[in-house]
């Protein structure tokens, strides 16, 4: 690529007949500079609930001499950027509250009851504190099922588990938004709007507003004793966390973005709602506004039936399937099905050029389940693959078989790696899984 002494803006557009033409994204719109840019490296978490048709997920083969298994055809066009693992075991595996509650956490246990919510910090809010001073939002947690974190659902566990990835701690579990009016007001304010005119101005009434607390909050913290000060110190820290957005997105006031208003709130039907979801994950993406989303496809126990696809059992009773031919044929094409919709998504991130190349080569996507062969809540060979360019920090093609059997905990530790964090655990990890070579 070859770079200007001399940038263009990227709001740059060919005036003409009293009208203005936008251009696309040039070469000439980034800095001047004598070395390529390095790609930003996005991260994504997709998540599919009850398990797997495990006889439909294996692939033939190993190494770059795999076949794609029945349930992944819908990604047979990007098999240069799957990387599938055989080998993996469930870091907790207790019924569904393990399934979803390790996922991003890799915690190896959790709460006993319906009060004690026990995890650990999810990898997602991890890579969102190392970003967030990049960007406007440290991290995007969504969903298509509303939460439900009080009582039981799970055991005699809490319902918090089921309905979400992230966790800022070890008792903190974070809820996934699932209403798109909502996450487009995380990404873009209130305003209604992506318009950048309508969007300053309500940037300017809540600088105003958060003024104002501030100064008040510095006069209250003088008058409280220690208990009250503590918690009055988280809620300074949300209301920080604000003011650092209203600068971001001061900073990013020259990302073009395309026209979009303010969704109403969720479709009544399944796919126009993850449609909706998806088209504002690629904005934001695109935009530049966030580098990490956590996403759950339908929370675990989820009932929602598939009559579209021909299976109008709840899917969650037809994954407790008594190895039942017939019925293990029928949760395969759920899990087909999930794969297809994933697919699409894909599709549109190696369509979308970023940088030199697409936001697909760009990203890291951990797509799959918390559970295996969900009919005896099967934790042995989880079914979770990588898919994505990674930003040149691994490559896919690949099927690696893990003769060591090492945790899913293991498998967070070495993503956090590809990302330039090295940590030394997380969660039940000890150690980090090889993806270069092929392991026999």
């Amino acid at each position: 690529m070859a770079y200007l002494s001399k940038t263009l803006s990227r709001r740059t557009a060919l005036k003409a007949a009293g009208a203005a033409v936008s251009l696309p994204f040039l070469d000439a719109m980034l800095p001047p500079m004598r070395g390529a840019v390095k790609p930003v490296h996005r991260f994504q978490a997709f998540y599919v609930p009850n398990g797997m048709a495990m006889e439909y997920w294996t692939p033939k083969g190993v190494g770059a001499n795999f076949e794609i298994p029945p349930i992944l055809e819908p990604l047979k066009a990007h098999k240069d950027k799957l990387l599938m693992f055989t080998g993996l075991k469930a870091s907790w595996n207790y019924i569904h509250a393990g399934a979803s509650g390790s996922f991003l956490t890799g915690t190896p246990r959790g709460g006993r009851n319906e009060i004690e919510i026990i995890a650990d910090t999810s990898i997602d809010q991890i890579l969102g504190k190392h970003f967030e001073g990049e960007t406007q939002l440290g991290s995007l947690s969504m969903s298509l099922d509303p939460p439900a974190n009080a009582g039981a659902c799970t055991g005699n566990l809490s319902c918090a588990y089921l309905c979400t990835l992230s966790w800022r701690n070890a008792t903190q579990p974070l809820p996934m938004e699932w209403n798109p009016r909502t996450v487009f007001e995380k990404l873009f304010g209130d305003s209604g709007t992506t318009d950048w005119a309508a969007r300053e101005k309500r940037l300017v009434q809540h600088k105003s507003i958060l003024d104002s607390v501030n100064d008040k909050l510095a006069g209250l913290r003088r008058e409280l004793g220690p208990g009250d000060q503590r918690k009055l110190e988280e809620y300074t820290e949300s209301v920080r966390d604000v003011e650092r957005r209203i600068q971001m997105a001061e900073k990013q006031r020259d990302v073009e973005l395309p026209s979009v208003d303010q969704p109403l709130g969720a479709p009544a039907v399944f796919e126009d709602h993850l449609a909706l979801m998806m088209d504002l994950k690629l904005l934001a993406f695109r935009s530049d506004l966030t580098r990490v989303i956590a996403f759950m496809l339908a929370k675990e126990q989820s009932p929602r039936p598939y009559p579209q696809i021909g299976v109008n059992e709840a899917h969650h009773p037809l994954s407790h399937h008594n190895n039942q031919p017939e019925l293990v044929d029928r949760m395969s094409k759920i899990n087909k099905y999930h794969a297809q919709l994933f697919g699409k998504y894909v599709d549109r991130l190696a369509a979308t050029p970023d940088g030199d190349g697409s936001l697909l080569d760009h990203m890291t996507i951990l797509y799959g389940a918390g559970l295996s062969n969900s009919n005896g809540h099967s934790g042995v060979d989880l079914p979770q693959i990588l898919v994505g360019g990674g930003a040149g920090t691994w490559k896919g093609g690949k099927h690696l078989v893990l003769a060591d059997k090492p945790s899913q905990a293991n498998l967070l530790l070495t993503i956090l790696d590809k990302f330039g964090l090295p940590l030394e655990k997380v969660g039940g990890s000890n150690g980090k899984v090889l993806l270069d070579p092929i392991t026999l």
